[in-house]
This record gives structure tokens, sequence and C-alpha cells, in this order.
């Protein structure tokens, strides 16, 4: 037989391989090798991936693992049955669930305990030496059957006399020898990479790393040919793989998963006490099942029927059940938002059947992959108390997250690879703030970034770097966790899939991502954490506090004002629609009813923009261009977006309409659309697309034109039901900022992190609506931000950065106990770290107490209470010999101790010495081409992979917000000062298109005036 590499290791290894799984098995075909068994260390973490890619190419990934042992050994492992592949997926997870995240150990007693159904290796040199009493040790264990002596040759000193000893050792104690490479990385070309993973293993730098690195660049994946003429001497050690293969039943394939059944009360198994809740829901949202609601249930719950899912629709309905239980706001969206029966059971909040939504989006016959139903939660300690209820249903071992594997991108790849070439910190750094992500090489090549980045052309290691970082650029860096992502089963995760602990407590994670799950027939719930529905849900308690309830369900669809709001673009602060793509898009759309907010949702989205539809649909809307259908059958599908395809169901349905597709092949073209590691399952699609309308007739041009609309879809895809499931939530964000704003606002301030907009310009957005912002108050103020009236919010001491948690609660208590005498009580009162004293002195939080900023902060700095039992006494003065601070300096403090100010914007400030500066606020009357300046506080910088390199800047000034167009070449000769000034002046031409003002670049400089402040802003995400 050819030789198959038996102990390969992938980049999964984390710094022990440097290449892809799928770059090994891709290699492995190339060479003409049937398997290729993948042994990365500790875990499966590439296993998933090298099954995927040898079953699209036509071989097969042997599963294995290079285990960590207690006396620091590492023994490899190859699975030969499904209960050796259980067993080792227990052993790995009692090994990783009992040490810290990243580690793990494994006893040879626990070893022996779970070593049915494996193969063992005797390992290689790179390791622990393999000395005769460990080859006894592992023949004791596993018997001489499942016990295979590796001899390897990479032209190493010592090798010759070493696979002497161990040839010699197999025949006396009757084990078999096999050839082995221990390949590190697919190709000679990947030693590189491999020695800079080695000096970052081992703490150090290439310069010093010395025999710590490989001798020679010899453990590449090796052909048939090659490796024969090492072994030409020990034929049998190739002869030999054949009877480690032939022990080999197992493969990813026969998984054995199974999604948890659900306990139906008596009287009913899972699918009649399913139909039974559903249409029990269907009386509560409908007014009458009529014809076609139960024709819809009942064909869907045919078909949840037939693929046996009736188990998965009962848990997750339970699930929300316990949410809403407990008060916990919930709406399902994504494909889920399609089914009537997940309408019905209150899953979700999108009538499917009124909105003439595609279930097959959803579920099709033939499918042969779970559903996946996303569940949106408010985030924070809410949404955590369902993940926990979902740990605690399915303990020990049936709940856990999805993995999200953390790639080398822009800052990770250049500052590791930095690192491992010893380059000075400040050249890797100063790349990282000015290229975060890697930027556009389309536009700036790597080497000239390096340049502006402060790294000489001529240097010795430039291309050593440039190499280093192409080639480590997507590789995976280490395991996170998904933001929401849970797989459940009803036989226990620890034998689908090995378990290990997450960063956060209390949490474990499977070893895989959510795609490595799907592919296998995984089912995953995504519990995602929605800041919006967190302050959603706190603006209507404090709604209901106040005596003004507000039912959700119940706001009108067709509220004038919300949509006024919204067609001016006045979004700071809402869902979904309030980045400056959607500011630019609002004015052109005038949103008048509900489903033109769906339509916003979905049209600033990489799909349409790619495929090149926004501004078809926005000039058929205008009325500037005709509506064109692309075919005259697709007018109950195309009719509604005007004849442009917006969302998947209608390109799911132009393919069932055009082509015939079933919904089995529906589904196909959907996972097409939205499968990331390959083109050929596309082209695949797409063959038996244009054959199915050729054998239709259908003429040459349509069939192009709907090729190239299902193909901008490709990546991108956004289907209707999800951007339903969004509108919701846009237009209740809208309505409670346009009918209950000063609930809304202290919420969004409570809430954040989230969404586009910093604290700072949500509190000048809320002034700019006539609300009456108050500072943070010792006296006034609670933890959060509150409301006072109906225009007067007040802020929360959490809005102090440099407060803990454990002070603001002290505080709290002990006013609440007795109000403060003055600043001397309070101090003795509430005792706290200097810096916390400082920050609340600083802020203004004291001034109620009988003290300006400066006065406060002088009396802080008493850190002996017999100090202040003499002031008490009347021995020291009371009042500090200090001026209050002038409106600048208090400025400067608001943002050094919250990043915001109740006063007046920096730019009020600076608005005297810039007259020839426009005003947000005006520019909408300045004339189109106008060659004018503007300046202000920087709060967003974007520059979208769709936009060719260009670059959207937002400015905020004391009266609004000015959109600016950076044309990528002023962007690169003014990148520094863009992307590391917090205010800027910028020189340019004024454009109004269509009701939408915009300024677009010409010359930038640095605005600097005599306050000092910097806020966050939101930047290249």
């Amino acid at each position: 037989m050819s030789f198959i590499e038996l102990h390969a290791r992938s980049a999964f290894s984390f710094l022990r391989g440097s290449s892809s799984p799928e770059a090994m098995v891709t290699r492995a075909a190339e060479l003409g090798m049937s398997h290729i068994a993948i042994t990365d260390r500790d875990g499966f973490y590439g296993s998933a991936r090298a099954h995927y890619k040898a079953k699209e190419l036509g071989i097969k990934a042997i599963v294995g693992v290079e285990l960590t042992m207690e006396d620091g050994s590492v023994q490899p492992l190859l699975v030969a049955t499904r209960t050796g592949y259980q067993n080792l997926c227990q052993l790995i997870t009692i090994a990783k669930l009992r040490a810290p995240k990243g580690q793990s150990r494994v006893s040879w007693v626990e070893l022996e305990a779970y070593a049915e159904g494996l193969i063992a290796l005797s390992g290689d040199e790179a390791e622990a030496i393999p000395m005769v009493l460990h080859i006894e040790r592992l023949i004791r264990i596993f018997g001489r059957e499942r016990v295979f002596v590796e001899v390897q040759r990479h032209h190493i000193r010592g090798e010759t006399l070493r696979n002497r000893q161990l040839v010699e050792t197999a025949r006396r104690l009757g084990a078999c020898i096999v050839a082995t490479n221990g390949p590190y990385h697919a190709t000679r070309e990947g030693r590189l990479l491999m020695d800079a993973f080695t000096a970052l293993r081992n703490h150090t730098h290439l310069d010093e790393a010395g025999l710590l690195l490989a001798a020679n660049s010899q453990r590449y994946l090796k052909g048939d040919a090659e490796i024969r003429r090492l072994f030409a001497d020990l034929p049998a050690a190739i002869g030999n793989i054949q009877r480690v293969v032939d022990g080999i039943e197992y493969s990813l394939e026969n998984l054995g998963y199974e999604f948890p059944s659900y306990a139906s009360p008596p009287g009913h198994d899972q699918a009649s006490f399913l139909r039974e809740m559903a249409y029990a829901g269907a009386k509560d949202r409908y007014d009458k099942i009529t014809p076609a609601v139960r024709k819809q249930l009942d064909h869907e719950l045919r078909i949840i029927g037939s693929l046996g899912f009736e188990g998965y629709f009962l848990v997750v309905w339970d699930l929300v059940r316990f949410a809403k239980e407990n008060g916990i706001f919930v709406q399902g969206r994504g494909s889920a938002a399609n089914s009537a029966v997940c309408y019905c059971l209150g899953i979700t909040n999108a009538d499917p059947i009124g909105g003439k939504l595609l279930f097959e989006r959803f579920l099709s016959e033939g499918r042969r992959s779970w559903p996946d139903i996303d569940l949106d939660l408010p985030s924070g300690d809410q949404r955590e108390s369902v993940i926990q209820e979902l740990y605690r249903r399915f303990a020990p071992h049936g709940a856990a997250m999805t993995a999200n594997v953390i790639t080398y991108r822009g800052r990770s790849a250049m500052r590791e690879m930095g690192k491992a070439l010893n380059l000075p910190e400040d050249i890797t750094a100063r790349f990282s703030d000015l290229y975060p992500h890697g930027d556009f090489p389309h536009t700036l090549e790597l080497q000239e970034q390096l340049r502006s980045a402060g790294m000489p052309m001529e240097h010795p290691r430039l291309q050593s770097l440039v190499k280093l970082y192409q080639q480590v650029y997507g590789l995976p860096r280490h395991l996170g966790q998904h933001s929401g992502g849970m797989v459940l089963c009803s036989k226990g995760l620890n034998r689908i899939v090995p378990l290990e602990p997450a960063s956060m407590p209390g949490r474990v994670v499977v070893q895989w991502d959510k795609d490595d799950c799907a592919d296998l027939g995984i089912i995953k719930v995504d519990l995602l954490g929605l800041g919006m529905l967190a302050a959603i849900e706190e603006t209507l308690n404090t709604c209901a506090l106040r005596g003004h309830p507000v039912d959700l369900a119940k706001i009108p669809k067709d509220d004038p004002a919300t949509y006024e709001m919204i067609t001016r673009a006045d979004t700071v602060g809402l869902f979904q629609i309030e980045s400056r793509a959607q500011m630019a898009t609002l004015p052109r759309m005038k949103p008048k009813c509900f489903y033109d907010i769906v339509i916003e949702v979905a049209i600033i989205r990489p799909g349409p923009i790619v495929g090149k539809l926004v501004h078809p649909y926005l000039n058929r809307r205008s009325g500037k261009e005709k509506v064109d259908l692309i075919d005259p059958r697709f007018e109950d599908v195309l009719g509604r977006t005007l004849g442009v395809p917006l969302f998947q169901e209608q390109v799911l349905q132009m393919a069932m309409i055009i082509a015939d597709f079933s919904g089995a092949e529906a589904e196909d073209l959907r996972r097409a659309m939205s499968f990331h590691r390959s083109d050929e399952r596309m082209q695949k699609v797409m063959k038996k697309l244009r054959e199915a309308m050729t054998f239709k007739n259908v003429p040459s041009e349509t069939q192009e034109s709907v090729v190239r609309s299902i193909q901008s879809f490709a990546l991108y895809g956004f289907p209707e039901s999800h951007a339903i499931s969004f509108a919701l939530i846009a237009y209740a964000s809208a309505w409670l900022k346009v009918h209950r704003a000063v609930e809304f606002y202290a919420a969004l301030l409570n809430c954040q992190p989230m969404g586009f907009y910093s604290s700072a310009t949500l509190v000048r957005d809320a002034k700019l609506h006539g609300l009456s912002v108050k500072p943070v108050c010792i006296v006034q103020s609670s933890a959060h931000c509150t409301v006072e009236n109906d225009r007067t919010l007040r802020l929360g001491l959490n809005q102090l950065r440099g407060v803990n948690r454990q002070t603001i609660g002290r505080i709290l208590a002990e006013r609440e106990r007795e109000a403060w005498r003055d600043l001397d009580d309070f101090m003795l009162r509430c005792p706290m770290a200097k810096d916390e004293r400082r920050v609340l002195a600083g802020s203004g939080a004291l001034n109620e107490l009988g003290h300006h900023r400066r006065s406060a902060l002088w009396e802080v700095e008493t850190t002996r209470e017999h100090d202040l039992f003499s002031r008490i006494a009347g021995m020291r003065p009371k009042n500090a010999p200090l001026a209050p601070m002038t409106p600048i300096e208090r400025l400067e403090a608001d943002y050094g101790a919250m990043e915001l100010t109740t006063g007046t914007h920096p730019m009020g400030y600076a608005r005297k010495d810039l007259p020839m500066v426009w005003r947000a606020i005006d520019l909408q009357h300045a004339r189109h081409g106008l060659l004018l300046t503007i300046g202000g506080q920087v709060i967003c910088r974007q520059r979208p992979g769709t936009a060719k390199g260009n670059v959207f800047v937002s400015l905020e000034d004391e009266t609004g917000i000015s959109n600016v167009f950076v044309p990528s070449a002023t962007f690169e000769a003014y990148r520094l000062v863009i992307t590391q000034e917090p205010f800027l002046l910028i020189h340019g031409r004024m454009q109004h298109v269509d009701g939408v003002t915009s300024v677009m670049a010409l010359k930038i400089e640095a605005l600097r005036f005599d306050a000092c402040v910097h806020a966050e802003s939101h930047d290249f995400h």
C-alpha cells in the first residue's frame, strides 16, 4: 500500500503545528494518501475540519490525539472504534475540567481505564524518548495488537542508533514497527512559522531559541516515494501501516449524537404534545384559526414529525417559557421566524403567515441537518440565568457552549510575529494602531504599511516578517467561547466531543466551533445577548413604576411621529438603524410603514451592497427607475421589494419557481450561500440551477439575472425572517425614544456599552431632544441612571470610571441608613481607596456636601481618621485655600472621571476660535458643492470591506453629528491624523444627495484647543 501519515499535527495543536487541518488534508490528497491521521495536542480541535475536508477530497481522516501525561510525556493515540472515541472524549474532558484553562494531564491509571477501542503509537523524538519500559507499559495497557512503535528519519544525528534500538525493542516485545514522519506543517515552507511558534511557546525569540528549534525542515508531509527511500531497509515499517488502517472502523461520520427528548405529560408522546401546544398557541396568536393557518400548521408539523424534530421544538419552547415565567424578555429570530409553529409556541414574534415567509428556509423535506433557532435575550445577568438553567437541566455533561476559534488577525499576527523576530515593540504597537485589522492590502501593500509604522524598507528582517505575517494570518490562535451558542445532548456531550472550562466561571465549552458542530449534525441553540433588549426591558420597567405602563405588543405600528423621526435619520441610540450607513439611507428610504423598517434593516448589509442592489431599490422606490421583476413568475416573490431580491427566502423561492427546486434542493442552495469555506459547493448548486432552467427553456438573459442575484448573496445572505425580528426591536426602540424619551435614555446609559455611540454622545443627544441631564451626585444619585421627572434624568454612580461596585454599594447602604452631614461624615462612614475618593471629588459628585471640586480634591487626601476628628473638633481649617475649577478644567475632570459631560460640549469651548468652521446643524443649509470646513470630536471611524478602501468618519459638535466621506487615497495620505487624533478639522466639499447630507474630505488636520479630553469612539468594527 502507499504510505499514510499516522501522526500529523495541525495548527490546532496551538503553537505545535503551523498548517491548518484543511491544508494538511489537502496536501495528503495531493500526495496520493488514502488516509491521514490528525493528532492534535490534548483535543480534537482540528478533527472536524480535517474530516469535512477529507470527505470533500474523497479520502479518510483518522481521528487521533496526543495526550499530555502526568509525567510530562506525550502519548499519541488513534481512534479505532466508536467506543474508543467516546472513551477518549471522556478522558480528555476529565483532564481538562480539573485543570486550569489551556492545561491538562492524564494519569496512566486513567488511560488504562479508558483504553478500549484505541490504538497507541509510541511517540517520536520531539517528545520524551520512548524507552523499553514505556513500550512495555503500552503493551500492558493496550495489548500487542494495538501498540505500534514509531520509527522516523529526519537526518538528525543519533537517530540511526535510536531507530535500531526501537526496532530491536519492538521485535523482542512482539510489537509492530510503523513509519511516520510526525509532520508539523504541510510543506517544507512551513518550517519558518513553526520555528516562530516554537519560540513563542517557549517565551523567547528566534535569536535566543537555539536548540529549541527544529534541526532542519524535514517535519513536513512526505509522499510514498520519499518515505520508501528513507525506509528502504525497513519495508515492514511501511507495510505495517495497513495493519493500523485495517484496525480503524471509526470516523466522525458515526458521531452518535442525539438531541435530548422532551418528557411529554401523561397521555402524550412528543408529536401529540407539540401539536396540542401549537394549536393552543394559535388561538392566542390569531383571532381565529383560519383554513390558511390550519393548513400551514399541519404542513409544518408533518415535516417536523417526519424528521423527528418534535423534541427539539419542545425543549426550546420550554426554555422560552422558563424565561418568560421569570420575567426575562425573550424573542426568537433567524430562520425560526419563518415557522408558524415557532410563532404559535411563542418562540418568535413575527407572523410568518401574514408575512408570507418561506417555511423551507427554516426546514424542509429531506433536510440532513438540524434547524437553527436563535433566542435573543437581554444581555447581562438575565441571559446568564437562562444559560445556567440549561447547564442545570442537562447536568453534568449534557450542555456546553460552542467554541469560538480566535485566529491570528491584523494586530495579533503582527504583534506575535514581531515578538518571534525580536523586533522593537514600538513598531508592532504602531502597526496595530494604524492597521488594527490588517487593513486593505489592495490600497496599501503590507511592506508600505510597515514602513508607515516605522520599519525601514532595508531592515534585514522585513521580508521574514511579511512572510510570517502572511503565513500565520487566519490560523487558530486560541479557543474562546461563542457569544451564546449552546449545544445539548441526551447522552452526555462528553461522549461526543471533549469539554473544557471557559474563561468565565461556571461555563464549559466544546472543542469545536458552531460551523464544525453544524457540519457534524450537532444541534445548537443560540442564546444571544442583545443590549437593546436589556434597555427596552429596563425602559418598560421604569415606565410601569412611574405609572405610564407600555405593552410592547400593543404599541401602534403606524405612529407618524416615530416614522418622521426615523425619516430624518434621528436614530442615535436606536437598534440596527443607527449606523452612519443607515442614517445615510433613511432620508432616501423615507419609511412609512413597518415593512419599510424590515427592508431598511436588511438593505444595508454586505450582500445587497456587494450585489449592487441598494441603489436600484432606492431608485425604484423614488420612481427614478422602472421596476424589473426579472421574470413575470416572480411577481408574488419580488413584488414587495420592487423586483430587487433582498432576502434569502426570495432567492430560494425564485429557484423553486423557475427551476422547480424541491425544498431539499432549496436547503442545499441556502447552505451553499452561507458556507464560508469552499466555493465548490456554490458552483455545484449553480450548475444544477442552470441545468434546471435550461430544461424549462428559461431564456439565457433571465438565467443570468437569476444567477447573478443568487451569487450576490454568497456569504452574506440575510433572511427576511431575521430582518422582521430585528425590525420589531428597531421600531420598538424608535417608538420609545419618541414617546418615553427620558426612560429610554436612562436605560440606554445603564446598558452601555452597546451600539455605535458612547455615553457622551447619548447624553448630548438627550439634551438636543430637550431633556435635562443632571450630573452624578453623592446625595441624589442611585447606582444607575434614574428618571427624576418627565424631562429630567440623573446620572448614576455607575457612570464613574474607577469606583467599584462594592464601594457604590457601601455608599448607598450608608446613605439609606442616615443622610450625610458633611464631607467629613461621608469619609468616616465610607472608607475607600484614595483613587476612588479622587474620582468622586474630581467629578463633582461631592459638591452637595459643601465643597467645590478642587476643594473636595484637597479634602479627600486626608487619610488618617484622627485628622478628621481634629477637624470636627475645630482644630483644622474647614475650607481649602484653592480656587474653584474653570469651566475648561471642569470639562477635563468630567471626561477624566466619566468620559462624558453634562455641561457644554467640548466643541462649545472651541467654537469662539473657529469662526469659519460650520456647525453640524447648519450643514443642511449649505449649497451642494460648496468648499467648507467642519470640525468636531471623532465618534466613529468606519472602513467597511464593501467600501473599496474608502472611510466614513462621524464628527460630533455641540449641535449634532457631521458625516464625512474620506476617499481611500485621502485616507492613506492622512491616515495618522485620522486614526490618532480625537478632534479633527476637515476641509471638504458639501454633498446633498436625495436629502442626505455629507462632506467629502479633501484635507484633514488635527483640531487642538485648550481642553484635553478624550472619549471612546466606535472605530473600524
